[in-house]
């Protein structure tokens, strides 16, 4: 990702008010979610879900390309006496940080090299949580373009050496199309 980027995602994330919910999706599968252990949050932002990982007792790491949005979030943790290691990295370039990880939650973000990456750092028994907006999406927002946009149905083809646990593919109540996957490392 050049500079040009970087900046472009910072002047975004400092434009952004205050605090938000984290991810519905993440949510609705909190009983599936593990309770404790390492926890990893590809391209994160400002922590939204990150923080809320952490106060269910994870040791998250959030990974993210934005400085502002990575400052934002270790605030936010340290006013809430919680635990968050933040690191800035370039998902294009440099590699994940290394496991082994209970959980990888990769919402929003598609980069499709990633994938080959998700299971050399979980662990066994380890859950890939993913969603990402498809084509489909564009026919009622104009937002991601399309090449931030999974093709409809090619989410599950992606995986290698996951097991999925649950897909789903359709509109949300956000009004997206996305691609829903829960996946697991078999141990």
């Amino acid at each position: 990702m050049s500079q040009a980027d970087r900046e472009r995602w910072n002047g975004r994330y400092r434009e952004q008010a205050g605090a938000s919910e984290p991810s519905r999706f993440l949510q609705s599968l909190a009983d599936r979610l593990p309770s404790g252990g390492r926890a990893l949050d590809v391209a994160g932002g400002p922590g939204h879900d990150s923080l809320w990982l952490a106060r269910r007792g994870l040791e998250v790491t959030l990974v993210d390309v934005s400085d502002v949005a990575l400052e934002r979030a270790a605030a936010v943790a340290r006013e809430a006496g919680l635990p968050l290691r933040c690191e800035r990295v370039d998902l294009e370039t440099e590699p994940l940080p290394s496991g082994p990880h209970a959980l990888v939650l990769c919402l929003n973000f598609l980069w499709r090299p990633l994938f080959a990456a998700f299971p050399r750092v979980l662990a066994p028994g380890g859950l890939l949580v993913f969603a990402q907006p498809t084509r489909s999406n564009l026919q009622r927002n104009p937002h991601p373009s399309a090449r931030f946009l999974l093709e409809d149905g090619e989410l599950p083809g992606l995986l290698r050496g996951l097991e999925v646990v649950s897909y789903t593919e359709g509109w949300t109540e956000e009004g997206r199309h996305e691609a829903r996957l829960v996946a697991t490392l078999r141990p």
